[in-house]
């Protein structure tokens, strides 16, 4: 996958767990391979890799593709599953030079793993201590405006994660830059005397799950059906095609 990528110089970096491992030296055997790559050039590559023998699918037009040969598959992610945030051409350029499977690559950079593990809170499966993990491991040389560009409206995340973070390491306060708790505090501090009155309720973008009562029993909005909705551009069916993917699988659990 990745020698065949790199031959039809497909914009795209490694993420998962062999990212998680350059910046933090932590190892885990994984069952997949986590591509990151812009929703536009998907289809593009969906057509190339069904002409190498690969077998294709779009699980989830707002974030996914897959694809599988001989037992294996890959997951082709242009963002994450409850629409915030989106990969262009800035996380491809931005990652840095690796060798993944003995492959010339590059991985996903830091600031950008951190923020695609930010909104992975499920009752199932949760990635803040990677996100602590990813601060920790570097060692207070990270981009906080970047991090913050990413995040946007949504820093109440990242400050969670932060607040996290100084609990597991408190002597490593010095590893997020002064300015940078000094920041969110103030911004804290003005949505408690200044409440937002534009969302009611947020927590259906964390966990549909764990929130569904708020939308279905209680009437809150649902603000995932609607980000989801709006989101553009979505994965476009393989052309050529009538279908959005080739395929059927089971192996749904992916990285979002």
């Amino acid at each position: 996958m990745l020698q065949h990528l790199n031959r039809t110089a497909t914009p795209y970096v490694v993420s998962g767990a062999f990212a998680l491992q350059q910046h933090t030296g932590i190892w885990r055997n994984t069952k997949d391979l986590d591509v990151f790559l812009p929703p536009e050039v998907v289809p593009d590559t969906l057509r190339h890799l069904q002409q190498e023998g690969f077998e294709t699918e779009i699980p989830d037009p707002v974030w996914l593709a897959k694809a599988h040969r001989d037992g294996y598959f890959v997951d082709l992610i242009t963002g994450m599953s409850n629409a915030i945030i989106t990969v262009d051409q800035s996380w491809i350029d931005r990652g840095s030079a690796a060798e993944v499977l003995g492959v010339p690559t590059r991985v996903l950079a830091a600031e950008e793993l951190i923020a695609s593990k930010l909104f992975v809170n499920f009752r199932e499966r949760f990635d803040g201590a990677d996100v602590v993990h990813i601060i920790y491991g570097a060692h207070g040389k990270l981009d906080w405006t970047r991090i913050r560009q990413l995040v946007g409206e949504h820093w109440e995340i990242l400050f969670w994660e932060l607040v996290l973070f100084h609990y597991v390491y408190p002597s490593k306060v010095k590893y997020v830059p002064r300015e940078v708790w000094d920041d969110f505090l103030v911004r804290f501090q003005n949505e408690l005397a200044h409440p937002t009155t534009r969302d009611s309720f947020r927590g259906s973008l964390l966990d549909e799950k764990m929130f569904a009562i708020d939308v279905r029993e209680w009437g809150l909005e649902d603000l995932l059906q609607e980000n989801r909705e709006r989101r553009e551009p979505k994965i476009m069916p393989i052309p050529g095609t009538d279908t959005p993917g080739a395929v059927a699988t089971d192996e749904m659990e992916t990285e979002q």
